[in-house]
């Protein structure tokens, strides 16, 4: 926005002049000295009245300088607020101004969840906006001071938002993701053999052959209990200890103390997020 700057730019016109005569001025009073013409008092006059002309010049351009206002980020306006022409209180709005990617959300959460807070925590955001998408962001902010009156902390999240689907002022619902951890036993879901009676799996163990009496691996049917699953992968709760084997693949081929060989290379490719082909 350019405001009116007509009586400045002719008063820098005639400080411009100024500072061409004083310069000038003092050339002449220069070149005096130096043929002890003059006395060092004129010459000095000269240079002082040679910096007051460019400091009146310099004065008047930051003038100028001021009443261009420029946006002090990048984003999207408003509608404007004002009219060409109209005079223009200090402090009055021109329009508004928006950063709209990425996009920030305050929300309040109670003092006690302060010691599970922290910066760059995931959260989810949730509105009507987006219908049932969920936008993930994370905690860029936490503010120090909790409310005197809620007992509520005040926390901001940072999200992407390039296709502009969330705008300043929405109310929202946020999710933050706590990092509460739990040991588990997790193994591929493809190593439980669901039955009527229960959920079982095959631990594979080491046994005395009574014909050969070699080593050999065999395996065992264990009942287990599961309890959360995710991606390929399922947590057992009971009924199997850290660190035994079990059988991945193939096990509705087995029957109890079967005889196996071991071929990793076959495993299945269990991961927490799988991405399947679209056939």
């Amino acid at each position: 926005v350019q405001l009116d700057t007509s009586v400045e730019e002719a008063q820098l016109r005639s400080a411009e002049a100024s500072v061409a005569l004083a310069r000038l001025n003092f050339e002449r009073a220069r070149m005096l000295r130096a043929n002890s013409t003059n006395s060092q008092s004129d010459l000095d006059a000269a240079d002082a009245q040679a910096k007051q002309a460019v400091a009146q010049a310099d004065n008047i351009r930051a003038i100028i300088a001021k009443k261009t206002i420029r946006a002090p980020f990048d984003g999207r306006l408003g509608i404007r607020l004002v009219n060409l022409g109209q005079t223009l209180k200090e402090g009055e709005s021109i329009v508004s101004l928006q950063a709209l990617d990425p996009i920030y959300g305050d929300f309040l959460l109670p003092q006690q969840r302060l010691t599970q807070l922290a910066v760059g925590q995931p959260v989810r955001l949730t509105n009507d906006a987006l219908g049932s998408d969920m936008v993930e962001g994370k905690i860029t902010a936490i503010n120090p001071e909790v409310d005197s009156a809620t007992r509520n902390i005040r926390v901001q999240a940072t999200f992407a938002n390039a296709a502009e689907r969330l705008h300043p002022g929405m109310y929202a619902n946020f999710i933050v993701v706590l990092p509460e951890k739990e040991k588990i036993i997790a193994i591929p879901a493809t190593s439980v053999l669901h039955a009527t009676y229960g959920d079982t799996v095959f631990v594979v163990g080491d046994r005395k052959n009574e014909k050969t009496g070699k080593m050999e691996k065999f395996v065992r049917q264990q009942p287990v209990r599961i309890g959360e699953k995710r991606g390929d992968f399922a947590a057992v709760t009971s009924g199997l200890k850290a660190g035994e084997t079990v059988v991945s693949s193939g096990v509705f081929k087995l029957h109890k103390d079967s005889a196996v060989l071991i071929n990793n290379s076959i495993t299945p490719d269990a991961q927490i997020a799988p991405k399947p082909d679209d056939t």
